[in-house]
């Protein structure tokens, strides 16, 4: 019988079967770490897009060329994978590169952890305990609050709250704190799936205490001031001290609940307030977040008033927020370094403390690593996560011509390095910041910019070798 005449001429008949490229070295190697079952789903990409690109007129591989795209396609799903890397923007809470890095203590705490571990179990007693209960005494203790409480984030400390104290009822915030944290996640869409009504007072740049006073009524089930953490309004604006806002609820047997966001627990740091001094105010219950200024796991933390507490504990969707076991552990070590007086042992505040003084040494050095394409400068770092919007760390900086690679090439370079290195662009050169890095991190950032401005070829940017002036 005679062959269909488009049929044989059609380029997709040249692709190579699935079995002929499983059999191939390269990706029968890859079976072994991978698994069968992921390599026969990378060949069959390859293979699809291969076709694909034929029918449209490109040339087929030859089989070594679509072994190759396959262990490509591996290494992409490799990429994709929680790594851990060498920050190096200067950005200290880097919400993309996971906020707080945990201390030692913390990190040790969490591979104690790892296994079976007293999570809801009192060891004196040999009975059920309640999970979360030492770090909620911790929290107690270095805030000075009645009650405590940890839950798995602070929109989900939030999201209890409200519910807990006034579901089915109203919340009154003012207009102007109505924000919108990362993925577009907004208080009015937190409020609503709390099951309460949103009452707005005042404006985006002006609430007084008599906009409270006139939306306070019967249905009103909570008073809810938010700091904004993560955005200034400047120019002319207004709004009620905290103290004048508390005594207005509680004058209308209301709680204040105070969402701080950055979770500063005493003392001061810009203009960012203090979970102490909130409390001090007439705060009820004030929540913020255990992975920023905390410098522990992300967490929700609630601290107030210990009916209050107890409520939002008995509340069914405390089950749905409830933290883990590894936050737990981490938080419990973060809580008791600031309950010790030894604040200095979390890595963000080593780096938020660090001066220009501190880093200049160590730019000094780097920049000498890599030669006439690398010079110092004065700059700026920033607190990140949502802390200290509009304010500036002064820091020094490693400017890097990349020539004659474009500053895309050399990022994306040092971002494929092992561990990689996570830098920033300005003014046309790299930019690295070494108040993010850990000192004896140092040598890989000199060798990892050294190797991006050689490239693969290995000329380039006129960089000596790592450790030569």
């Amino acid at each position: 019988m005679p062959q269909n005449g488009h049929m044989a001429s059609d380029p997709r008949r040249a692709v190579p079967g699935v079995d002929t490229l499983l059999e191939h070295p390269e990706v029968a190697a890859g079976a072994g770490a991978w698994g069968r079952a992921r390599v026969l789903a990378a060949v069959r990409r390859t293979l699809a897009a291969s076709r694909r690109a034929a029918a449209a007129g490109d040339p087929v591989p030859g089989v070594d060329e679509l072994a190759r795209r396959v262990a490509e396609d591996l290494d992409a799903l490799a990429g994709r994978r929680m790594r851990a890397v060498v920050n190096a923007t200067g950005v200290v809470l880097h919400t993309n590169l996971g906020r707080a890095p945990l201390s030692e203590a913390a990190r040790a705490a969490v591979a104690e952890a790892a296994g079976y571990a007293t999570v809801e179990y009192e060891l004196a007693a040999g009975t059920r305990g309640r999970r979360g209960a030492f770090a909620a005494a911790l929290l107690e203790e270095v805030t000075g609050a009645e009650g405590g409480l940890v839950v798995n984030n602070a929109a989900g400390a939030l999201l209890l709250a409200l519910g807990a104290l006034a579901r089915g009822r109203e919340a009154v915030v003012s207009r102007g704190e109505l924000i919108e944290i990362g993925g577009e996640f907004r208080l009015p869409s937190v409020m609503e799936a709390a099951g309460v009504t949103l009452v707005e007072v005042g404006t985006t740049n002006r609430t007084h205490l008599a906009d409270y006073a006139r939306a306070v009524g019967g249905r009103t089930g909570c008073v809810l001031t938010v700091h904004p953490s993560n955005y200034r309004v400047v120019g002319f604006t207004a709004s009620p001290p905290l103290t004048e806002v508390a005594a207005l609820a509680h004058e209308h047997g209301l709680p204040l609940l105070h969402d701080l966001g950055s979770g500063l627990l005493t003392g001061s740091l810009g203009d960012e307030p203090s979970v102490a001094a909130s409390l001090a105010a007439g705060a009820d219950l004030v929540l913020f977040s255990g992975d920023k200024l905390l410098g522990g796991p992300q967490a929700g933390l609630v601290a107030g008033r210990a009916d209050l507490v107890q409520r939002l504990a008995r509340d069914p969707v405390a089950r749905a927020v409830r933290a883990d076991k590894l936050t737990l552990a981490a938080l419990e070590a973060t809580l008791e370094a600031h309950a010790r007086g030894r604040r200095d042992e979390l890595p963000v505040w080593r780096a938020l403390n660090l001066r220009p003084d501190d880093l200049r040494p160590r730019a000094a050095r780097l920049a000498g690593g890599l030669g006439p394409a690398a010079r110092v400068r004065e700059g700026a770092s920033v607190a990140g996560g949502g802390s200290l919007p509009g304010e500036g760390l002064p820091s020094v900086l490693v400017e890097v011509d990349p020539a004659p690679a474009t500053v895309e090439t050399v990022l994306a370079r040092l971002r494929g390095g092992d561990p990689p290195v996570i830098a920033r662009a300005g003014r046309s050169r790299v930019v690295v910041d070494l108040r993010t890095v850990p000192p004896d991190a140092d040598a890989h950032v000199t060798a990892a910019l050294a190797a991006a401005l050689r490239g693969p070829g290995g000329r380039g940017g006129g960089a000596a070798a790592p450790g030569r002036a």
